[in-house]
Formats: C-alpha cells, sequence, structure tokens
C-alpha cells in the first residue's frame, strides 16, 4: 500500500516535499515512482528510483529542480521540488512496480495522489 502526503498551494519559485509511506515486504525488488496528473490532461512519469540501488530516472522538465529519494528504514519515498512552476500544477501519484515491469502494465499498485498547486 502507498500513502502520499505533502501537498499544498505555493507560489512559483517555492519548494514543496511530497511523501509516501511505503508497505510490503521484498521492497528491494521493487521501483517506486511519482507520477501526476494536471487538469484535462493524461499523467504523465514524473520520478522513480530503485529501492535496491538507488537508480533514478526523472522526466525532461523536472530534472534539475525535482529530486526523488528514499530512507529504507522508515519505508518511505519522497519528492522534493524546488524552483516549482505553475505547470507543475498537479495531482501528484505514488506508484509502485517490480523492477523491469512496465509502468504501464497492471501489476503496477497506486496510492491516493495529493494536489500540488502553483500560483504565478
Amino acid at each position: 500500500q502507498l500513502q502520499a502526503s505533502g501537498g499544498g498551494e505555493v507560489q512559483a519559485g517555492d519548494s514543496l516535499k511530497l511523501s509516501c509511506a511505503v508497505s510490503g515486504r521484498n521492497l528491494e525488488q521493487y521501483r517506486l515512482g511519482w507520477f501526476r496528473q494536471a487538469p484535462g490532461k493524461e499523467r504523465e512519469f514524473v520520478a522513480s528510483i530503485s529501492w535496491f540501488d538507488s537508480a533514478t530516472y526523472y522526466l525532461n522538465s523536472v530534472e534539475g529542480r525535482f529530486t526523488i529519494s528514499r530512507d529504507n528504514a522508515e519505508k518511505m519515498v519522497y519528492l522534493q521540488m524546488d524552483n516549482l512552476k505553475p505547470e507543475d500544477t498537479a495531482v501528484y501519484y505514488c506508484a509502485s512496480k517490480e523492477e523491469g515491469l512496465s509502468w504501464k502494465g497492471r501489476r503496477v499498485t497506486w496510492g491516493r495522489g495529493t494536489l500540488v498547486t502553483v500560483s504565478s
């Protein structure tokens, strides 16, 4: 199970940190990710991290501004978002899947979203 939190309303240029509590066993076999869905748009990948070796991937438009990290002991995944822009406004979701499987497959676990609103 996944539980995301930390959304809110901020101004452009501000920072926000999202958190996702992870439960389950054998997490080292999994990759954790953050996705977002803006109003009227499809859900898109934002960032992911391997629970095993912390290898990360980012959406081009957020690389250098967002940082995904994890805390094994606390079973938490974070998304530090800096220099936020109005176009980052969206509902953000955390998700998990076994390493090697597609994020588009049915074996993806989704958490509830948290709304991030960035005003100009």
